[in-house]
């Protein structure tokens, strides 16, 4: 297959976004728009402003040029062409997002397979939002769907689905807005009392461990949970457990695979933004070094969660081990996980033994295979008999 062939898949990257990951989604999208092979795939650039402009960067050196991350540690994407200037992005068509981004993936189909790849992370991207924008265009895109996006992207919900299925978590509760808006010293007290102290503050709905505290007294918690609200209205509180870091990748829709495990050793208090974005001073021991008996269990817990969660695609399952404990404690899912040159997902698959091009190809042939296998349910019309057709 030639460059040009017209027989090329229509890949359009969705990145960017409103969202306080914004810039760790244009990391991620440099190195994807470097990696995908041009002789398989016609890749369309399209971004969206923190404004949630949609713009289209067919070189998407513009949109990407305004990460505050260096984009130096985005490896290939450096060499990407172009005079170093920014260019102005070409906005798409008059209207809402719905309207360009459908009318682009109407304009590059044409007769041809399209796959939307979102690198979202994070509200309006990561929640289910995109992807149900996705399945109004009545197009395959990577990941999972509507309803296993919103569920494992709010903290508060997964949690709550994977008590019900019995898996093993750290202590938590949750917390809404109005409470703390009513008295923010009698919630930290009854978070103390109930989770002990130091104890954790996450929002709800945020990823990267943006938003993320860990505090050491209830006035802390208090502090914690104020900045954590300009992030979401519900948060997390959870216990802090002295345990080893590990995270797995899984692949698959109704078939998994699942990678070799993976450590990661914080070089600060805790596997913090800077640590996973910026300065990269983590250590990632790949693969962890754990008992057979503890990796078989994680898998188990793995496929459980992702199965409970109602999760497609991909994503990376992360875990708190105690050792000489409760063993091991599912953290959570991330059904879009970085891709960046220090991101565990892709990292594990590669030590896996699936190159990064090879999983890009991976995930576009489940994104195919996920769209025809809910299209055949889809009816279009009813039998009043009791029959219907599609």
């Amino acid at each position: 297959m030639t460059q040009g062939s017209d027989d090329r898949i229509r890949l359009v990257v969705l990145f960017g976004g409103q969202s306080a990951e914004h810039d760790v989604s244009c990391t991620t999208a440099a190195h994807v728009l470097a990696a995908v092979d041009p002789q398989r795939y016609r890749v369309e650039a399209i971004g969206i402003t923190r404004e949630g402009r949609f713009v289209r960067a067919g070189d998407a050196e513009a949109l990407l040029a305004e990460a505050r991350l260096p984009l130096s540690a985005a490896g290939p994407a450096s060499d990407a062409p172009g005079d170093g200037e920014p260019r102005p992005l070409r906005p798409l068509r008059p209207g809402g997002p719905g309207t360009e981004l459908m009318s682009s993936v109407a304009e590059l189909s044409d007769g041809h397979q399209v796959v939307v790849l979102p690198l979202l992370h994070g509200p309006l991207g990561e929640d289910g939002t995109v992807q149900g924008l996705c399945e109004l265009a009545n197009v395959p895109y990577v990941g999972a769907g509507v309803l296993g996006s919103a569920a494992t992207m709010d903290k508060v919900m997964a949690k709550t689905i994977l008590g019900s299925h019995g898996l093993p978590q750290a202590r938590w509760r949750p917390v809404h807005e109005r409470d703390v808006t009513a008295d923010a010293t009698a919630v930290a007290k009854q978070m103390v009392a109930e989770l002990g102290l130091p104890c954790f503050v996450k929002p709800a709905n945020m990823g990267s461990s943006v938003g993320v505290a860990k505090a050491a007294t209830a006035e802390e918690v208090v502090g914690a949970m104020l900045a954590a609200l300009r992030y979401d209205e519900w948060l997390v509180v959870e216990e802090a457990v002295t345990a080893r870091e590990i995270e797995l990748s899984v692949l698959g829709n109704d078939s998994l695979e699942l990678s070799v495990p993976g450590e990661v050793v914080p070089a600060a208090e805790f596997y913090d933004y800077e640590d996973k974005y910026v300065d990269g001073r983590a250590q990632l021991i790949i693969p962890a070094v754990l008992p057979s008996a503890v990796v078989e269990r994680m898998n188990e817990l793995a496929t459980e969660a992702y199965r409970a969660l109602r999760v497609e695609g991909m994503a990376r399952a992360d875990f708190l081990y105690e050792e000489g404990g409760r063993g091991p404690l599912l953290n959570e899912l991330n059904t879009i996980p970085g891709f960046t040159p220090i991101s565990m997902y892709p990292k594990l698959w590669e030590a896996s033994g699936l190159s990064y091009p090879a999983l890009i190809d991976r995930l576009v042939e489940l994104a195919i295979e996920r769209h025809a296998r809910r299209a055949a349910k889809r009816i279009t019309s009813h039998d009043p008999r009791g029959g219907a057709t599609a």
